[in-house]
């Protein structure tokens, strides 16, 4: 198989923390702690070391994100209209031409998530690549072309909201981590968050 380095200096990475989390009750999932530290620390955490530029889609709290020290942009079409905004917005704001996006309610990255998508693009020819857990995408684990931008704005602004029927529009290649999906554990309800901390709990008491 032929190799396909990551060109970090093409990537801006975006964590998109804009929802309204109705799951849980409204708290900015962001912000929830696990385990003493906010959701979002641990998405940072994980993509320091694959990225070189990081971006926080933020609709609310936005001082409080900034302290974790990236820039905070809000969506800059419609009131909570969902990831393809926070997406649009991280377009607009990066000066690289590849955009990775993950959510900030799963704290357990997939290791080597970009360097994975990259290269199902680069093999496919792609204009977006998404992570695919074995059982379904994951769609906010994704790979866009900036060039996007003026396609997604407009694909927003006639009333589009669905992720799918967007990257239905375009080239889409699909990345396997079919052995990695536990990394895909999405937490949105108060009970989510106590099951994890448990599970995270037992791990380092055996360590």
């Amino acid at each position: 198989m032929k190799a396909h380095p990551l060109p970090r200096k093409d990537i801006t990475a975006v964590i998109l923390a804009g929802g309204k989390a109705r799951r849980m009750h409204g708290v900015d999932k962001g912000l929830v702690e696990l385990l003493g530290k906010p959701l979002v620390d641990y998405i940072i955490a994980g993509l320091r070391p694959r990225v070189d530029r990081i971006l926080i889609s933020a609709n609310r709290n936005l001082a409080r994100y900034r302290e974790f020290g990236y820039p905070v942009i809000k969506d800059s079409i419609g009131d909570y209209c969902g990831p393809l905004a926070g997406m649009a917005s991280a377009m607009q704001a990066a000066d690289t031409p590849l955009l990775l996006t993950v959510p900030c309610d799963s704290p357990l990255l997939p290791a080597r998530l970009p360097e994975t998508l990259y290269r199902a693009m680069t093999e496919a020819d792609a204009d977006i690549s998404v992570a695919h857990d074995g059982k379904r995408l994951q769609q906010v684990y994704a790979l866009l072309r900036c060039a996007l931008l003026p396609d997604l704005q407009d694909y927003l602004g006639n009333g589009g909201r669905r992720v799918d029927s967007w990257y239905a529009q375009h080239r889409i290649a699909v990345a396997d981590f079919s052995p990695l999906a536990d990394s895909f554990l999405n937490l949105n309800t108060p009970r989510d968050i106590q099951a994890i901390e448990t599970r995270l709990a037992a791990t380092q008491a055996t360590r």
